[in-house]
C-alpha cells in the first residue's frame, strides 16, 4: 500500500481546527474529517461492532502491563492539518494516556479500520493514504464476511513512507489464531470476530 504524498485532490473547506469544535453527532455516527470535507458515518451494524469489542479485547489484553500503550476505540485522531484530515479509527492503540477529546497523530502508533459494506474503494484508500502520511507505524484492516460468517485481517507495517503487508500466513488445519505485529504482539483468534 503506498501513501502518494503529492496526491493531487482539492481541498475542502474545512479545517481540523473547524473540526474539533463541530458539533459531532451523538447518535453513533461518525463525523471525519478528509481531505478537507466533512463525512459522516452512520452508525455500525452489529457484526462491525461484534469485531470492534473483540479487537479491542485481544489490543487491551496486549498492552496489558505496558503504560506506554493504551487501548481505545472510536477516538478523533488529527492526521494532517496540510491535508485537513481528521479520522476516527475503529479501535486505536496510543502511546499516551486517553485524557483528551482528540489526539495528534504522533499518539497513534496503530489504527484498525473495520471496513463496512459502505466504505467505498476511495474512503478506504484515502484513510490509508492519510494515515500513512501521518506516519502511524502500524495499521490494520478487517473485512467481514456476512455469508460467509467470517473475517478476514489484513496487517500493515509503515516502511519508508507505504505500508507492508505483515499478515501472518494463517495456521493450518481450521485454527483460526495468529499472532499479529504491532508495536506489541497481539494473538488473535479470528473466529472470535464473527458472532
Amino acid at each position: 500500500m503506498t501513501a502518494a504524498t503529492d496526491l493531487a485532490h482539492p481541498l475542502g473547506p474545512h479545517t481540523v481546527e473547524a473540526w474539533r469544535v463541530a458539533e459531532h453527532p451523538d447518535d453513533g455516527s461518525r463525523l471525519e474529517l478528509i481531505w478537507g470535507y466533512y463525512h459522516v458515518s452512520p452508525p455500525p451494524g452489529g457484526p462491525h461492532q461484534y469485531a470492534l469489542g473483540a479487537l479491542y479485547r485481544a489490543l487491551w489484553r496486549a498492552a496489558e502491563g505496558n503504560d506506554r500503550l493504551h487501548a481505545v476505540t472510536g477516538v478523533g485522531v488529527e492526521i494532517s492539518t496540510a491535508i485537513r484530515t481528521a479520522l476516527i479509527p475503529d479501535v486505536a492503540l496510543l502511546n499516551t494516556p486517553p485524557t483528551t477529546t482528540s489526539f495528534p497523530a504522533s499518539a497513534l502508533v496503530l489504527a484498525v479500520e473495520v471496513w463496512s459494506p459502505g466504505n467505498s474503494a476511495h474512503e478506504r484508500e484515502t484513510k490509508v493514504a492519510g494515515y500513512a502520511i501521518a506516519g502511524v507505524p502500524y495499521l490494520w484492516t478487517v473485512e467481514m464476511h456476512a455469508i460467509r460468517r467470517a473475517a478476514t485481517v489484513r496487517a500493515y507495517e509503515l516502511v519508508g513512507g507505504s505500508y507492508r503487508d505483515r499478515t501472518p500466513t494463517p495456521p493450518r488445519g481450521g485454527d483460526t489464531g495468529t499472532v499479529l505485529p504491532g508495536p506489541v504482539p497481539v494473538p488473535l483468534d479470528l473466529a472470535d470476530l464473527v458472532p
